[in-house]
């Protein structure tokens, strides 16, 4: 018994340890920005966690995307929907001013694609105007929001499609907000099963894999090739001079295979875009590097 009460002494020495450690070097990445940044960090295998700010309540922007791509997925799991099924594009869905690679390479639109593709282009991509036909789909942000609280996700709001948010201007962008606790709980759903089956489980997992938004946050200090499902989100600068969210979360493999979920929201921020997504590069590659010794 005393040599078991010993090793859990020393392991917890050791997490304590390692949380000051980690702890200190992100206390001087974000020391004197002009941002409030929140940062959750979840291991899958060895049961560490961080959190900075963790609790507070963040605009999302465009990560909320994973939340309706999971909700669409649930759909197909219950045979309401199916990845092979079409989906048509209206013309008077593709919105200008807006981001939307689909409808830069199809401006015309009136045509057809899978619903594998509709949600592809939602979370790779992160078409808004894809996003918002996927949203009318499965029933609207009331069907995003009730299928994440019958999974018992936390501190998660979600109000406004990508068009309100444009048409209701700067404030209704902190009506779609989620704590970056919550953010890496449902990441941890989502790995261990909790959260959808496993095909619909790998199907997302390769599509955030695939993202190619965001190339300078989470993963750009990272060895090259790292496996990083991510989803990341921007705001955009309010009046040239407030981001309101820079943003990015996901899974990050580690060279043994091991796991963890990270996310970090960049908040009400007066630096400049560079800085902003610098703070969640720094991060992300100190977080990298503590897991790594």
């Amino acid at each position: 018994m005393r040599k078991i009460a010993f090793l859990f002494l020393l392991i917890s020495t050791f997490v304590l340890s390692q949380k000051t450690t980690l702890d200190q070097k992100i206390n001087i990445i974000t020391k004197d920005k002009k941002a409030t940044v929140g940062i959750s960090v979840v291991g899958f295998d060895h049961h560490f966690k961080y959190s900075k700010n963790g609790d507070l309540k963040l605009p999302m922007m465009s990560v909320f995307k994973f939340h309706i791509a999971c909700t669409a997925l649930d759909l197909v799991d219950h045979g309401k929907l199916s990845l092979d099924q079409k989906v048509f594009i209206k013309k008077s869905d593709l919105h200008e001013n807006t981001w939307s690679p689909f409808r830069d390479q199809h401006p015309k639109g009136n045509m057809e694609a899978s619903l594998r593709e509709v949600i592809d282009y939602t979370v790779a991509l992160s078409d808004n105007n894809l996003c918002d036909v996927l949203l009318n789909l499965i029933g609207g942000t009331k069907a995003v929001q009730q299928f994440m609280n019958s999974r018992g996700v936390k501190n998660f709001q979600i109000r406004h499609n990508e068009h309100d948010m444009a048409l209701k201007g700067w404030d209704s962008l902190y009506e779609n907000y989620s704590t970056v606790n919550s953010i890496t709980e449902v990441l941890k759903k989502l790995h261990y099963g909790k959260l959808l089956s496993k095909n619909s489980t790998d199907d997302l997992i390769q599509m955030m894999l695939g993202t190619k938004t965001g190339m300078n946050k989470l993963v750009e200090q990272l060895p090259k090739n790292t496996p990083v499902a991510h989803k990341t989100g921007s705001s955009g600068k309010r009046d040239s001079i407030l981001t309101i969210a820079e943003n990015d979360m996901g899974i990050v493999t580690l060279p043994n295979g091991k796991q963890y979920a990270i996310a970090i929201f960049v908040s009400n921020s007066t630096e400049t875009d560079a800085t902003n997504c610098k703070i969640i590069s720094d991060i992300s590659k100190t977080v990298w590097d503590d897991f790594n010794k």
